[in-house]
């Protein structure tokens, strides 16, 4: 009762009533040329129903004038593409008859109930009446003053309730077909998985630096030498002109949706995540065998990233400890294995955080595997990256 009262303020009543209105221009039309046949039109939509580019029309008119809120809104109820099966041009064809079936009974109603309130009116004020009035029967003055109101309100139900009928009827036959909701849902998860790697790429690159700056800081303040001093604030320095590339890697990528992800780092630039560990105080024991340049870009590019979080991670949690890394092509896979002392005391190395977790998702988005944890006394991770169905 409540939606009814508030229907006359509403736009999208009006808008629904217009969408009502269009298809009896049609019959309109039909009846200058064959006024005995007035079903005809129902025919002349069938060829009409068949042709794709209907099915985007009819969508972005019922988007427009049923469901304005929802226009342009990619998750709206209401599709708005061309034909591409034979099931969606069956059901454009269900929807033309149908939609034009309600037309009729709106406009029908449009027009008879305004005819009645002004004989009401003429009835009232004791004005003879036409011949053939709509009225079904003639009521006396005071009881016609009284119904004045009663058929405008009746036609503000019927236009309602018609236009929410014809709605439900939109979403149901000009919805998104099985096979339009399943590239919408590769497309969000595309997204999603986009936004999940901008998300890890940002938390290694970013993360890497700012340990590497608060360990070298806290190593400089500690120490007093100068030249120690000196040293810390030039791998700060470098570190943090690195995570800058990186930051600006990634917000091309936001940018341009375009941008090659072979600009992001490799395995064979990870001499400097070395140096940079070794700046920091560490002891960094490194052994790269294989032609690392030859490696398939997800492979060496996720590789860098796990490298970067397991060099990260011992700086952040142990310090500037001896760090033993080992990269090596072996027969149809990459292995990378960082291994440290771990450290005495309570330790957060053996969490769950998004590092860990991260490393670990990157090796199994490439059919991989990463272990991390502790392992004779020290800490290793150890990840094992396939190569032959990544080629």
């Amino acid at each position: 009762m409540y939606r009814l009262l508030r229907a006359p303020l509403q736009p999208v009543t009006y808008s629904r009533w217009l969408h009502l209105c269009v298809p009896v221009l049609l019959l309109a039309l039909w009846m200058f040329i064959e006024p005995a046949w007035p079903w005809m039109p129902l025919v002349i939509v069938i060829p009409f129903g068949l042709v794709p580019w209907v099915r985007l029309a009819e969508g972005l008119q019922a988007q427009f004038l049923l469901t304005p809120h929802d226009h342009g809104n990619p998750d709206s109820t209401i599709s708005a593409a061309p034909s591409a099966r034979w099931g969606d041009r069956w059901r454009t064809l269900l929807w033309l008859e149908i939609r034009l079936v309600i037309a009729l009974a709106a406009m029908f109603a449009t027009l008879w109930l305004p005819e009645m309130t002004v004989e009401l009116i003429a009835a009232a004020i004791g004005h003879p009446l036409d011949s053939g009035p709509m009225l079904p029967f003639l009521p006396p003055r005071w009881a016609a003053a009284l119904l004045v109101p009663v058929p405008l309100a009746l036609l503000i139900v019927i236009v309602v309730l018609l236009g929410e009928l014809v709605t439900a009827v939109a979403r149901r036959l000009l919805g998104p077909s099985a096979a339009e909701r399943l590239t919408a849902l590769e497309a969000r998860t595309e997204q999603l998985l986009e936004r999940t790697r901008i998300a890890r790429e940002l938390h290694d690159s970013i993360g890497h630096a700012l340990t590497v700056a608060v360990v070298q800081a806290g190593a400089a303040r500690a120490a007093g030498n100068p030249e120690f001093t000196d040293r810390a604030l030039n791998a700060i320095e470098e570190t943090g002109r690195a995570a800058l590339e990186d930051l600006e890697r990634v917000l091309l990528v936001l940018r341009e949706s375009a941008q090659p992800v072979s600009q992001r780092p490799t395995l064979a630039e990870a001499d400097r995540l070395l140096e940079s560990a070794r700046a920091s105080g560490s002891h960094v024991d490194a052994q790269l065998s294989g032609p690392l340049e030859q490696l398939p870009g997800p492979v060496t590019r996720e590789g860098y990233r796990i490298l970067q979080e397991a060099l990260t991670n011992v700086l952040r949690h142990c310090g500037p400890v001896p760090v033993r890394v080992q990269v090596e092509m072996a027969v149809g896979r990459l292995d990378i294995e960082v291994t440290n002392p771990l450290p005495e005391g309570p330790t957060l190395m053996a969490g769950g955080g998004s590092g860990l977790r991260g490393m670990r998702e990157r090796a199994a988005l490439l059919g991989g595997e990463a272990e991390t944890g502790p392992f004779e006394g020290s800490w290793r991770v150890r990840a094992r990256l396939p190569l032959e169905r990544i080629r």
